[in-house]
């Protein structure tokens, strides 16, 4: 919602309504809390990339807030919804990415009954829930836990809470969304067909706060509807028809301003700045991103985040565009096979978490003569696919590899007589191998994975969830 704000800003530049929305905001000082060991800023509202902490509290005073204390909520204010924006140093592109309320990170811990102290020595620091953080340090808690364990400087923050959430949707006229399937969800008191409808500001909260009716129940499924959904925001509040509205474009401005917290150098100076600095980005440079996670082993409610965050941080603290897909091996072996397909036995395993993606394989292994394939799920996730063999088993793994263009072969001991194929993410679909047996066609695909790079998962802003 704040950056659908800052792109707004930049098309209403008069005066006097300018001093009253920077009047508006809330201001925040957060020092005592983020600590003085902070990462090295590589930009600012100028120059260079910037990242900026958004993050939805759930706070139940105030108007238009109260009505939300039932349930399982934990008294306090708590930030459910934790994005980071970061804008390329290009200004050419702009990545969001969600961090999971349930991730279990290592945080500062509390000190002097006054909330988490970030001055303590990261090694002193103790493993939390995300969403803590919030309600024992605010803004400034969840930002030095961030930047610990990223090592990802925060240029700013922004904080809107329920009530703010529903005016600026309401000023906007309404968000359209899709949903695939129908929603009855009592805890977030809301209902909705499947299809495609366009939400008032209530029915909007009820959309994003919507969780365990809906799939798996987890807070991952939510952050994929939370995302659709900022993405019809960024749309809606980008349209000429809104544009063309000074009196709408008022509503919708007042609506945020007078609901957001920040910090006491994000004026609407410096968010103009940046919204001019991005005016040429359209929403299908937008992308959004949800920070990979593996289970929590001491939680089955928990998660914590897998290997691959390294690698989205680091994409982020170099400023790399992760859309780009990672480049392909190479392979100039072109010396010709030399074990047929029914002599090998093949195993495949899928870590890609595309319920379906084996058995398709299975099949396209089949009909050319691998004889009696076998298939499992995989423990954790990985990326593109990988063929495990014994030393001594490489060049049946060299046929089995040419029916997934792109594989990486894996010497590994004791693996017997198998050949392991580990299916991840971005994994092809099966090829058809050289000296395959029999003419039977390919199966043709009906299950596909996105490509990713080091398995991490991204979706642009002009997609939602019925594409």
């Amino acid at each position: 919602m704040v950056s659908s704000f800052m792109v707004a800003l930049l098309v209403f530049g008069m005066a006097g309504t300018y001093a009253k929305l920077n009047g508006n905001i809330d201001r925040l000082d957060i020092s005592a809390w983020v600590g003085k060991d902070r990462p090295t800023p590589s930009g600012n509202v100028d120059s260079g990339p910037l990242n900026i902490l958004l993050m939805g509290s759930d706070v139940r005073q105030g108007a238009g807030n109260e009505e939300y204390g039932s349930g399982d909520w934990e008294p306090g204010q708590h930030s459910d919804t934790n994005i980071l924006m970061h804008i390329s140093g290009d200004r050419e592109s702009v990545t969001m990415v969600s961090i999971p309320r349930d991730s279990m990170v290592p945080s500062p811990p509390e000190s002097g009954g006054e909330g988490c102290n970030g001055d303590i020595p990261e090694e002193q620091w103790e493993v939390r829930q995300w969403n803590k953080n919030f309600n024992l340090g605010g803004p400034g808690c969840v930002i030095r836990t961030l930047e610990g364990n990223t090592d990802i400087f925060i240029n700013h923050f922004a904080v809107v809470d329920f009530s703010g959430f529903k005016g600026m949707v309401d000023a906007l006229g309404g968000v359209p969304v899709c949903t695939p399937v129908a929603i009855d969800d009592p805890q977030a008191e809301f209902t909705l067909a499947a299809g495609r409808h366009t939400l008032n500001g209530e029915q909007a909260l009820g959309y994003v706060r919507t969780r365990k009716s809906v799939g798996d129940g987890s807070d991952i499924g939510r952050i994929k509807r939370q995302q659709a959904f900022l993405s019809s925001v960024a749309q809606q509040a980008t349209d000429s028809k809104l544009l063309l509205r000074p009196d709408k474009l008022l509503r919708f401005l007042g609506a945020a301003t007078s609901s957001l917290q920040m910090d006491e150098d994000f004026g609407l100076g410096p968010m103009k700045t940046i919204a001019e600095s991005v005016k040429g980005i359209g929403v299908d440079k937008i992308q959004f991103v949800t920070v990979p996670t593996e289970a929590y082993p001491e939680d089955d409610n928990r998660v914590q985040w897998a290997p691959a965050a390294d690698q989205l941080w680091e994409a982020i603290r170099t400023d790399q565009d992760i859309s780009k897909p990672a480049p392909k091996p190479s392979h100039s072996d072109t010396t010709p096979l030399t074990v047929s397909p029914d002599e090998i036995r093949v195993e495949v395993v899928n870590n890609s978490g595309v319920v379906g993606l084996a058995k398709q394989a299975l099949e396209g292994l089949r009909v050319q003569g691998f004889v009696d394939p076998t298939s499992s799920n995989g423990t954790g996730f990985s990326d593109g696919v990988v063929i495990e063999h014994s030393p001594d088993k490489a060049d049946s793994a060299r046929t089995v590899a040419a029916a997934f263009p792109g594989a990486t072969l894996k010497p590994v001991s004791d693996m017997g007589e198998r050949v392991r194929v580990i299916l991840g993410k971005g994994a092809p679909a099966v090829a058809e191998v050289p000296n395959r047996l029999g003419d039977e066609p390919l199966p043709k695909p009906t299950v596909t994975t996105t490509p990713s790079v080091g398995g991490i998962e991204t979706r642009k802003a002009d997609q939602d969830l019925c594409s």
